[in-house]
């Protein structure tokens, strides 16, 4: 080929090439610009509490047969969720615990049971205090099914944060 076709022939080249490197960083930008946005706008996934296995429910328990006649599937049992804290570099340790976890009409319920030693103040701050932590924990749920199976009653609590009354 003569010299000055294979100058024009490498200027093609060399465009092309640009056109490509450009193309390439501008998906790279676009996906990082995203990547970046998704991560600013979702909780930190070290505070949200992803529920693991719990035990097995036992289908002859009184609980889960009350939760079942009332229209809960019991999909899980007891589950122990460890806590580390800290006062003035001091560790401790503690846990919560969570009894059964039901789904109803396709939503999830973390289900707490009455206990005759633990009784609850029915006001907003009693309530507050007893149950928000377990929709801070796990906010995937609806919220918290408080259940007394030999009384057969039970209570749903939902918390929405930031509104004001």
């Amino acid at each position: 080929m003569h010299a000055c076709c294979m100058k024009g022939a490498a200027n093609v080249n060399n465009a092309a090439d640009w056109f490509l490197m450009i193309a390439a960083g501008g998906l790279i930008a676009v996906w990082l610009f995203r990547r970046f946005y998704v991560w600013l706008h979702e909780p930190p996934a070290s505070r949200v509490y992803r529920l693991g296995e719990g035990s097995e429910p036992d289908p002859g328990d009184e609980t889960v047969r009350f939760l079942t006649a009332s229209g809960y599937e019991v999909v899980s049992g007891k589950h122990r969720v460890p806590i580390e804290i800290e006062v003035d570099g001091e560790l401790m340790q503690s846990r919560l615990f969570i009894d059964y976890v039901a789904v109803k009409d396709g939503r999830t319920w973390l289900v707490k049971t009455v206990r005759d030693r633990m009784p609850i103040d029915w006001t907003g701050a009693g309530v507050r205090d007893k149950f928000l932590v377990y929709a801070l924990l796990v906010p995937s749920a609806e919220g918290i099914v408080y259940a007394d199976p030999r009384e057969r009653w039970l209570r749903t609590i939902t918390f929405a944060i930031g509104t004001e009354a």
